[in-house]
């Protein structure tokens, strides 16, 4: 692709983009305050209007509401319309762009994140998705010996958790499994990884995941690291729910080693992650066994992804614009305060839990709850098809909690509160079954 089409077509979303914005902006603007991401700090969460706006841009089907959004999430139109310019011209030129073309434009994508997210030069790799990027982290660690331990939770992801059940076992180390109070606040959140670190001198290695899959808890994690350095415990954090659901940065984070997922709340095309390694510590991640020599001293060693989507990469830059254009901060604020409708609204029904506190610094969007008589993986998956065929909601059940499986709802700025409000009703009515 030439640098001319290139900017063109950047062009063309950011022009499509900013005429949305503009429109949608409109209830700032009748106050008199000027646009700009510095007006984040203003709440906007509750006005429906500008976020009708919003969800105008967005392709979204009239056959269900969907609050599962955590799977992925939806481009918005610019940006679809930007990836599916660059798959054209991808399958056009073929494998000229890829020898020729392609390497200059990975290059300023991967620029484009590791400015996004405060990385230095050199700490940021693109991979697939969050999952590749904790894998090469976790199977490539090295600093483990025998009769060390690694610690993980319930709610870290499933894959991470048999990765490092792999990795201590190629290690002769043992593994420390934590079940998280539930519930929990934040004080009592850190006070318990304190204690578990306390207790469990020979782990070495701690896995981390920043906002849950499972139920959306949000772990302290900057606090968590912090002292667990202080223990001579390295940290890996799994932060594919966290970025572009909350507005957070490296910094924000606080550990050496970071996966990432850019096709959920960045909105960027599926097939997109990132690794981050703190440039001081890329010899504690050993490469790829596939990395060639003039790779295996920079961060590019440490996967392998082989043929990717190029298409979806290039697309980056448009999907941050947008992201930009929308502002991390009022996309956290939405977020949070769509949550915050049903979980309000289902406040009095007496036999409901929901799973994550109300403190805001112990979620995002993502919540999930649980009728007080069905724990079961069976039992939680019949009450997303009761939401589904009875009420047109579309959420989905999650297992791997300790005190049992539950069901997960994930709004996005798309979703309308009215969306939330008609969940609440169908879990008013579901009580009385339950």
């Amino acid at each position: 692709m030439t640098s001319d089409a290139h900017n063109q077509t950047r062009r063309m979303v950011l022009k499509s983009a900013a005429a949305i914005s503009t429109a949608s902006l409109l209830p700032l603007a009748a106050q008199g305050k000027e646009v700009r991401e510095s007006d984040a700090v203003m709440d906007i969460s509750k006005d429906e209007k500008y976020w009708a706006e919003i969800a105008k841009d967005f392709d979204v089907t009239p056959d269900i509401i969907n609050l599962e959004n955590g799977y992925w999430g939806l481009m918005s139109r610019p940006v679809l319309d930007t990836y599916l310019d660059h798959t054209r011209m991808v399958n056009r030129e073929n494998s000229y762009y890829a020898r020729r073309g392609f390497k200059n434009d990975f290059k300023a994508a991967t620029a484009r994140v590791a400015q996004e997210l405060g990385a230095k030069d050199g700490e940021i790799v693109l991979t697939r998705n969050a999952t590749e990027a904790l894998q090469g982290l976790i199977d490539g660690y090295d600093r483990l010996k025998p009769g060390e331990a690694v610690m993980y939770a319930d709610l870290d992801y499933y894959s991470m958790i048999a990765s490092m059940d792999v990795l201590a076992a190629k290690n002769g180390c043992d593994v420390v499994r934590l079940n998280i109070p539930e519930p929990v606040d934040y004080d009592g959140l850190i006070a318990f990884y304190r204690a578990a670190l306390a207790d469990n001198p020979k782990v070495r290695l701690l896995l981390l995941t920043h906002i849950g899959h499972r139920t959306g808890l949000q772990i302290p994690v900057k606090a968590v690291t912090k002292m667990a350095r202080a223990a001579g415990v390295d940290v890996i954090v799994d932060a594919a729910h966290s970025y572009g659901q909350i507005d957070v940065k490296i910094d924000d984070i606080g550990a050496d080693f970071i996966g990432f997922n850019l096709h959920k709340w960045i909105g960027a095309p599926i097939g997109v992650g990132a690794m981050y390694i703190r440039k001081e510590r890329l010899d504690a991640i050993a490469p790829n066994p596939s990395a060639e020599t003039d790779e295996k001293d920079n961060i590019v060693g440490r996967v392998h992804t082989g043929t990717t989507n190029f298409a979806a990469i290039i697309t980056l830059p448009a999907a941050f614009d947008y992201h930009t254009l929308i502002g991390a901060q009022n996309k956290e604020m939405r977020l949070r305060y769509l949550r915050d409708v049903w979980v309000e609204a289902v406040a009095d029904i007496k036999n409901l839990s929901v799973l994550t506190g109300n403190d805001p610094r112990l979620h995002g969007g993502i919540t999930s709850f649980r009728f007080d008589s069905t724990t079961s993986v069976a039992g939680n998956k019949a009450i997303v098809e009761r939401l589904l065929a009875d009420h047109g909601i579309f959420t989905t059940h999650r297992n791997g909690v300790s005190k049992g499986a539950c069901v997960r709802v994930t709004p996005s700025i798309y979703n309308s509160a009215d969306d939330c409000l008609r969940l609440a009703e169908a879990l008013h009515t579901l009580s009385k079954t339950l």
